[in-house]
């Protein structure tokens, strides 16, 4: 069998993404202090919430509530569209790719995608299921282009490097406080103690802190669940072909710890406590239903739409 070419943008990638000569290991007493101290802070968050109250804590619901908490209390206006939908449906088709047979086409894939969307009862599902001839020509493109600069600018994943789409993970088991993550791309083989799984998101747009501030947040459950960090986490910007990518470190993991938590401390606030929201102006204000009539937001926007 011959070797695979690489082309200079997928060699790149993989040198970022890559292990290095040392084996990352990390101190298990820093592991087991990790956990504790988010077991005993979840334990005092639920010990203030009302009977039967339940949180789901994403990275969405953290980086809302940081960025702006009316925002975060907002009633949730989504609806599918083009735009929105595209990103769900190439990732469903490199979902598909990973353990597809053969060599399939950006355009095989992402029809495969929307012919089992259309098949799901879920929102997504029906919005496709529904898309009149003009409109689903028109996502089915947009997510073709997605796929095609996946395969076109990203490391063929191989099989040994155990390749997994959409990884959901979730901590802990009980209790009324969830923390719960899906990742777009997780591969590395476990090796004992040694960390070298890698987390990769799949962005298309400019870069943002967000995304690393997410990719903390899945490296801290990966640490919570597993007992063993990840060694590297990724975004992979389509549009560009670009990989920024950090190694994990106790820094890094600290970081995610204190700000989920700040998180939870504020949503607590909020929902159970009935603390009033503060504003905050954000990216968020763009978007924000109070925009019109948000004093923080409008002086916010004013230099931006100038």
């Amino acid at each position: 069998m011959s070797e695979v070419v690489l082309s200079p943008v997928q060699q790149r990638t993989l040198d970022r993404l890559k292990r290095g000569d040392e084996p990352v290991v990390f101190d298990r007493a820093f592991i087991a202090d990790v956990r504790a101290e988010m077991r005993a802070a979840l334990d005092h968050f639920s010990a203030r919430l009302d009977d039967r109250q339940e949180l789901w804590i994403s990275k969405h619901k953290i980086a809302a509530v940081l960025e702006c908490e009316t925002y975060s209390l907002e009633p949730d206006e989504f609806e599918w569209t083009t735009a929105n939908a595209k990103g769900t449906i190439a990732h469903r088709a490199i979902e598909l790719l990973v353990s597809w047979r053969g060599d399939p086409t950006p355009i095989d894939l992402v029809d495969e995608a929307l012919s089992r969307l259309a098949d799901e009862n879920s929102g997504i599902g029906l919005w496709v299921a529904a898309l009149s001839s003009g409109d689903e020509a028109d996502v089915r493109g947009q997510s073709v282009e997605r796929v095609t600069s996946f395969i076109e600018n990203f490391p063929p994943l191989s099989k040994r490097w155990r390749p997994v789409m959409e990884a959901s993970v979730r901590w802990p088991s009980g209790g009324p406080i969830t923390l719960a993550g899906k990742v777009d791309l997780l591969f590395g083989k476990p090796d004992g103690l040694e960390s070298r799984k890698v987390i990769v998101d799949l962005k298309t747009g400019r870069p943002h802190v967000r995304h690393r501030q997410d990719l903390a947040f899945y490296a801290l459950l990966e640490t919570l669940v597993r007992e063993i960090p990840p060694r590297k986490v990724a975004t992979f910007y389509l549009d560009a072909a670009e990989a920024h990518a950090d190694e994990v470190t106790e820094a890094l993991l600290e970081t995610a710890m204190r700000r989920t938590l700040d998180a939870i401390n504020a949503i607590v606030e909020l929902s159970a406590e009935r603390r009033p929201p503060r504003r905050q102006a954000g990216s968020s204000c763009r978007w924000c239903s109070l925009r019109t009539t948000c004093d923080v937001g409008l002086a916010y926007l004013a230099p931006i739409e100038d």
